[in-house]
């Protein structure tokens, strides 16, 4: 059974076969009346509304990167604030607090945020402490994640220190279900590249894709996202990798960055870009900020390196404000990234990117169910950036004359 909806704009760059879609281009989007066949999107015909009246369709967002064990704990935490130090020092006193129940709670008011926000498709790192074995949260959010109204992932976060030992990385691998990630710190440690190679062997073993926290930090000395090109390139690891801030690469010669992107693209290393907790806690100063703290995301997708945005903190000693909203990071980082229109093309980072990164089928609009996409009322990628509001694109379906 073939269906029309009327009056639609999609971004080009969320479509992968753009021959099917024979509307009219209006900047970043093509406009017309959308056809489905059997509920699933098989291409576009040209339609007789203007295309500023057109509502947008795009896919489900998709969160690359927060932390569900941490989030909404800022109510109870020293009212102070701080570096990347002060902050990992508050949160692991807040740690007292971490009963089950209290990680629970804090951690479904972040799903209901994401999913009032539209997420289909979400992962959180989850702090692992100094035992090899899992610990209270990671129990919890495995939990959470079974039961969760959309695709949740889980990601150790341990120091790449900890994964130099290989009884400790096989330890927390074989905590690490099919379908989540294995991941580390990486910041300056001493034995960075013997954990590297443990946790990358102990990943190919298991079969689990790759993330890291890497070079969070302004200090252009700090070059961990090198170094894990350079052993995903030796080992010819097959999984995805995803590494999130890589800060300290903004500070790097522009030889230099040449030389770390060219080997991150022929990596297929992805990078997560996390504007909120970043510009918060990198480049302080006594009276202003002294640098910007975000990686540099223009210049790596110019490189051909796949770029993603991610909400990280919310509310916690890390970042004091927010909400699990990929819309609302991607709008901070076309601000502090300075990420120019057509903005349509930047949505990828929150969506087809975004899924790719994590391991999973991109999702392009061409073939996806109408119930995995999402229409907005405006009418073009920076009405929906800038907070036009949202909701699930099978609505649509009740418009239509029965």
């Amino acid at each position: 059974m073939t269906m029309l909806i009327p009056d639609i704009a999609l971004p080009r760059a969320l479509i992968r076969d753009a021959a099917q879609f024979r509307g009219h281009v209006h900047r970043d989007c093509v406009t017309g009346d959308l056809v489905l066949r059997r509920g699933r999107v098989v291409g576009m015909r040209s339609g007789q509304a203007a295309p500023g009246t057109c509502r947008l369709i795009f896919p489900a967002l998709t969160e690359p990167h927060c932390h569900l064990d941490k989030c909404h704990s800022v109510g109870r935490l020293e009212q102070r604030g701080g570096d990347l130090s002060a902050a990992i020092q508050a949160q692991h006193r807040d740690k007292a607090n971490w009963s089950a129940d209290d990680i629970r709670a804090r951690a479904l008011r972040g799903l209901a945020e994401a999913n009032a926000a539209g997420v289909a498709t979400l992962r959180s790192h989850v702090d692992w402490g100094r035992d090899a074995e899992p610990p209270l949260a990671w129990h919890v959010l495995l939990e959470l994640a079974q039961a969760a109204p959309l695709t949740m992932q889980l990601s150790p976060l341990t120091g790449i220190d900890q994964m130099a030992d290989p009884d400790f990385s096989e330890t927390v691998a074989r905590a690490v279900p099919e379908g989540h990630a294995i991941g580390a710190m990486v910041l300056g440690h001493p034995h960075m590249r013997a954990g590297l190679r443990s946790l990358f062997a102990a990943a190919a073993r298991h079969d689990l894709a790759v993330d890291f926290h890497v070079d969070e930090s302004l200090d252009p000395d700090m070059n961990g996202l090198e170094a894990i090109a350079d052993l995903a390139l030796e080992t010819g690891f097959g999984g995805p990798i995803l590494c999130g801030h890589a800060v300290s690469l903004a500070t790097r010669p522009p030889k230099d960055f040449t030389r770390i992107a060219d080997k991150l693209a022929r990596a297929g290393i992805a990078i997560a870009a996390l504007p909120a907790t970043n510009l918060y806690l990198q480049g302080r100063a006594p009276h202003v900020p002294a640098a910007r703290g975000l990686t540099p995301l223009r210049a790596l997708s110019a490189a051909g390196v796949r770029v993603v945005v991610g909400t990280d903190n919310v509310r916690d000693a890390f970042c004091p404000v927010g909400r699990h909203d990929p819309l609302r990071a991607l709008e901070l980082a076309v601000l502090s990234a300075q990420l120019d229109p057509p903005l349509g093309r930047w949505l990828c980072a929150i969506t087809t990117d975004a899924r790719a990164a994590l391991g999973m089928n991109p999702g392009p609009i061409d073939g996806a169910q109408l119930h995995d996409l999402r229409v907005a009322q405006g009418h073009d990628p920076a009405a929906m950036i800038g907070g036009a509001p949202h909701k699930p694109a099978t609505d649509l379906l009740e418009e239509l004359p029965r």
